[in-house]
């Protein structure tokens, strides 16, 4: 009796001890967070300046212990090259074999739209800190797991058509757009922005991703009086427009998108990029907040390159991804857990959080998905290869 007593006890203890190791094994398991974005390429920068604010936000949540009891983040990164079937290839990776809690993803909005089914389909949370097409959020789905902190195409729209009346005092307005989704998507805007206002473009043209001469489109705008051209397009095509405008000697103000900012556009664009003024979500030039002092300085310890606020660049990126995954930190806490329903119902839970781009009050709802306004937006051009504010400029 007495040895099996004493096997009683050992069996209890080690299933005790067992059960100790277990819990302390999932309490130090990281919370991986997934990155799907151009890591290559003519967006690389881009690419490399969300991977920056997702990862100072991280360090700074891990060194406060992590979420759920002490669990680090970490990040996994994917390059999807700006190709939407290998987008949906690394979002299944992350969701199958890396079993992320909530997938970031990227630049482009094309491969965002691809991965938008999948993500709604496995209740994988899915934050957008950079592509702009206004559906990827408006997706349509009945329980949407897509959020952004990032500018909207609906809306910026509409800061493109203000700010080049009040800037440039012009009216008739010729629409250059690459041929993709994310065209489509500011064509629909900027024609429902021109039409609250009682006007209507002069001309609307596209062109394709790969083209190296867009005189043609350019030409028939010009014929058609344009005196203001509305740009949308990633950086290797915006900077093919502005070279086919010097081609052409057409002086004509250029009110873009974002997507000059993401890259090397000033090395190819030549001079004429300076002529471009394009919407921002965040400077860190001139006075920053407590949070933009603090995240500028996280950046000079951790990146050796970055000397100063021209060196943090894009700042969209940065500023986007880095209040993104704080808000995203946040959801996770009032979630309790990682499940991915948990977490897109703790989004709706976040009263306030004192960001870098602004102070969030409840900034998601049931009906609302999308962070920013556009009373969030800067406008900035390239100085001197630093993107700088209008009017900042030394």
């Amino acid at each position: 009796m007495s040895c099996f007593t004493r096997r009683t006890f050992v069996s209890a203890a080690l299933a005790v001890m067992a059960s100790g190791w277990a819990s302390g094994a999932l309490a130090a398991e990281p919370i991986k967070i997934g990155l799907i974005t151009a890591l290559s390429g003519q967006s690389a920068l881009a690419g490399e300046s969300l991977t920056r604010g997702m990862q100072v936000a991280i360090d700074e949540i891990n060194a406060k212990g992590g979420l759920l009891g002490g669990r680090k983040l970490e990040l996994v990164r994917r390059d999807d090259e700006a190709n939407p079937a290998k987008g949906v290839v690394a979002a299944r990776e992350l969701i199958y074999k890396e079993k992320v809690a909530v997938i970031f993803g990227g630049l482009d909005t094309p491969v965002s739209m691809a991965i938008v089914p999948l993500v709604n389909q496995a209740k994988m949370p899915f934050m957008g800190p950079w592509a702009a097409g206004t559906p990827i959020t408006k997706n349509g789905a009945r329980t949407n797991y897509v959020f952004r902190v990032s500018a909207v195409d609906e809306i910026v729209d509409q800061g493109m058509v203000e700010y080049a009346q009040k800037t440039f005092k012009t009216s008739k307005f010729g629409l250059i757009m690459v041929n993709n989704p994310w065209g489509e998507s500011n064509e629909k805007g900027l024609v429902a922005a021109l039409t609250a206002k009682g006007m209507k473009p002069v001309g609307s043209e596209k062109f394709e991703g790969s083209d190296v001469d867009v005189v043609p489109q350019l030409s028939r705008l010009k014929a058609a009086g344009a005196d203001t051209l509305f740009m949308v397009g990633n950086v290797g095509p915006s900077a093919q427009v502005v070279k086919s405008l010097e081609r052409m000697g057409w002086k004509v103000p250029v009110v873009s998108h974002w997507g000059p900012a993401g890259g090397r556009f000033t090395e190819l664009a030549g001079p004429g990029a300076r002529d471009v003024h394009f919407v921002q979500t965040y400077s860190f030039f001139g006075k920053q907040s407590p949070v933009g002092e603090k995240v500028v300085a996280a950046l000079k310890a951790k990146y050796a390159d970055i000397k100063g606020p021209e060196n943090i660049t894009p700042a969209v990126g940065v500023a986007n991804a880095y209040d993104a995954m704080q808000l995203t930190a946040l959801a996770i806490t009032k979630a309790g857990s990682t499940d991915g329903d948990a977490i897109r119902e703790g989004f709706y839970k976040i009263d306030s959080y004192e960001g870098l781009i602004k102070t969030y009050k409840q900034p998601f709802t049931p009906e609302v998905h999308d962070a920013l306004s556009s009373s969030d937006y800067v406008w900035a051009q390239f100085i001197d290869n630093r993107i700088v504010p209008v009017g900042m400029a030394k």
